[in-house]
Formats: structure tokens, C-alpha cells, sequence
């Protein structure tokens, strides 16, 4: 994955330090995800210690041990090797989609506690395995979709359950990003598993979040134009949903975004209801225009949620989670349902 490739720049928030229980050993093993939804919270985590490293790229590796949390993590190239021999109690798996499983197997196995890219799986059938592998074990797993823990989400959530724009009637997101350079497991549907679940999961969250309502009939559709350096990569896709109370939602992705652009994503979530409209765009913030008042931007913010910290508080001080394990399973069942719609051209599918 590109570095900076997250909806919004992922700063981790100024917070006092997270003590848990004991101390705990930490892992990372693959280095191209959102490694630093991990690694930036470290400072404010004094029990977790960050052990060991591993990535078949030395380029990578050498990168990453360049962070002051990992200058003294030990470096290997081999994933089960590091496992093995370092035994950690929580493993970060930031790598390619398609090893994932076998992986969230091998921890499971071990009995160590997962902290995994999106999705968890690119096909149902091997989703459901991980979930009996989580489920046999009795390991801790979440999934890196943290965009929920951001002041901008929290916003338009505390919006919609303040009742200021009403029922939710319809829900409109988008992804942008920049194309820049991909690597070649993207380029082929076996590795990557296709665009809708690898960004749409993303927007699903926020969208199920935002609004607490679920998503349950569906059409979709994603291809690639252009790009045939891409090969079997999408760089464009869409999905259209009806919501659990009669409304509907959609979200459209694409890989389009000029070079030239200031930014690397364009990202937007809309919330239209029967009294109003909450919204964010990333360079205006969140506005809300509500039957009977004038136009507002959302100001100030509420202070963002540290992912890895909350995580781990939910698993070991017996705080409520942020992001319930519920929550990360449905996300995945939605979007590898509307990745086979979109893949057989249905034009409707129920989410069951």
C-alpha cells in the first residue's frame, strides 16, 4: 500500500499513557499496510514493546527500523520464523491481502492475538475459516479500518444520534486516491481480491458507523479503464445499497486522482435525513445544515480515539471496544458479497 494512502492523515492523539496489565510483546509482519496505526501509539503504550519485524523486502525492513520504536526490533524475513522464535502475544499483520489468512491461522494457532489489514480474507470461504479460527482459538483479533476513531466521524455519528437532521434517508461516500506505483500482488484478482473489498470496507464502516444503520440489499459493479499496466487491479468501482430503515447508500471509488492534486485522496461522507444534512469533505471539515437553523461547520471537533489503544484497553482493562469484532465481521461479509455481485454482473443481491 502507498504510504499515506488513509482516508485522512492518521495522526495518533495527544493522550496520557494506557497502562495495562502486564507487559506484552508485539510483532509486525508484513511492513506495506497502515503499519503506523500501530506504531505511533507506542509512545502512549509503556507495556507493549515492540520485539520483532519481518518482510521479504530488506528495503522495507530497513525503513521501518529506522523508527525510534523499532530501532531495536530484530529483523526477519520469513513470518512463521519470527513467530516462532519470538513468540510475541500480539501480532500486527500489515502485509499483502492474499497471505492473510494462512497467517491469522498461524497466529491463531499460537494462540497470539491478531491485529489485521483489510479485509481479513478475499473470498467468503476463506473469511468464514478465519472466523472459526478466531472463534476455535479464543485469540483477540481487530481489523486496521480506524477511520471511525477520527474527530470528523465521530462528529457526523453524534450528529445523526442527536436527532438534528432527522431519520437518515440516504448516505453518500467516496475514495479517491492517487494511482502512483502498485505492487505486483495488486495486479492480479487471486492476490488482491478486487478494489471493492480493499477500499470500499473502508467506507462501508463509516457509513454502518455514522449512522447505525446496516446495509442489506445491494447491487455493485467495478472494472478497470485505461492502466493496462494494472492488469487485473480495478481502478474504478461502485456500490448501491438499501439501508435496514427503507433508505439507501452508495459509494463510488476510483484510482483517478491527478498527480497534480495537493493531496493524495479526495474522501467525502454525506448523511441526508429527513430534517437535514451532515457532511464532511476533507479540505472543509463537517457541516450540518438542519430545518430551522442557518449553515454551520462542526467546530470544534471531538478529540480523536487512538485505534491500537483502544484495542487494547477493550481486550485487557475490560473497556468497551470502539470497533466490536461484530462490527469487522460484517464489514468483510459486505464487501466480498458485493465484490461477487459486481464479479457476476447481478443486479441485486441480499445481504443475508
Amino acid at each position: 500500500m502507498l504510504a499515506g494512502a488513509a482516508l485522512i492523515a492518521q495522526a495518533v492523539p495527544s493522550m496520557a499513557q494506557v497502562r495495562l496489565p502486564r507487559k506484552l510483546r508485539l510483532a509486525v509482519l508484513g511492513l506495506e499496510g497502515h503499519i503506523a496505526d500501530v506504531l505511533d501509539g507506542l509512545p502512549q503504550l509503556p507495556d507493549v514493546e515492540l520485539v520483532a519485524i519481518s518482510d521479504v523486502s530488506a528495503a522495507l525492513r530497513t525503513t521501518v527500523a529506522k523508527r525510534p520504536e523499532a530501532r531495536t526490533a530484530r529483523q526477519y524475513s520469513d513470518h512463521l520464523e519470527l513467530l516462532d522464535r519470538e513468540k510475541p502475544d500480539i501480532a500486527a499483520l500489515c502485509g499483502n491481502n492474499f497471505e492473510r489468512p494462512a497467517m491469522i491461522h498461524a497466529c491463531a494457532r499460537r494462540k497470539i492475538d491478531v491485529v489485521a489489514e483489510k479485509p481479513l480474507a478475499n473470498t467468503r470461504a476463506l473469511f468464514e475459516q478465519v472466523r472459526k479460527d478466531v472463534a476455535d482459538s479464543g485469540i483477540h483479533l481487530t481489523m486496521i479500518i480506524s477511520m471511525r476513531f477520527l474527530p470528523e466521524f465521530q462528529a457526523l455519528r453524534n450528529i445523526v444520534a442527536s436527532g438534528e437532521i432527522g431519520d437518515v434517508v440516504q448516505v453518500t461516500a467516496q475514495k479517491s486516491y492517487k494511482l502512483g506505483t502498485r505492487p505486483d500482488w495488486m495486479k492480479h484478482r487471486n492476490t488482491y481480491g478486487g478494489t471493492i473489498p480493499y477500499i470500499g470496507i473502508h467506507l462501508v464502516d463509516l457509513m454502518r458507523f455514522t449512522t447505525g444503520r446496516d446495509l442489506i440489499h445491494m447491487a455493485s459493479h467495478e472494472t478497470r479503464l485505461g492502466h493496462p499496466e494494472l492488469g487485473e487491479m480495478e481502478n474504478t468501482a461502485v456500490s448501491i445499497y438499501r439501508l435496514d430503515n427503507g433508505g439507501n447508500a452508495s459509494f463510488h471509488l476510483d484510482y483517478c486522482r491527478p498527480e497534480s492534486a495537493p493531496g493524495h485522496g479526495d474522501d467525502r461522507l454525506r448523511i441526508a435525513g429527513t430534517r437535514g444534512v451532515a457532511e464532511y469533505i476533507e479540505n472543509v471539515g463537517v457541516t450540518v445544515i438542519a430545518e430551522g437553523k442557518p449553515p454551520r461547520k462542526v467546530d470544534p471537533l471531538p478529540q480523536a480515539k487512538a485505534f491500537f489503544a483502544d484495542w487494547l484497553e477493550s481486550v485487557h482493562n475490560g473497556k468497551p471496544s470502539g470497533l466490536p469484532l461484530a462490527d469487522i465481521y460484517r464489514a468483510n461479509e459486505i464487501v466480498l458479497e458485493a465484490r461477487d455481485a459486481a464479479d457476476q454482473f447481478s443486479p441485486a443481491k441480499y445481504l443475508a
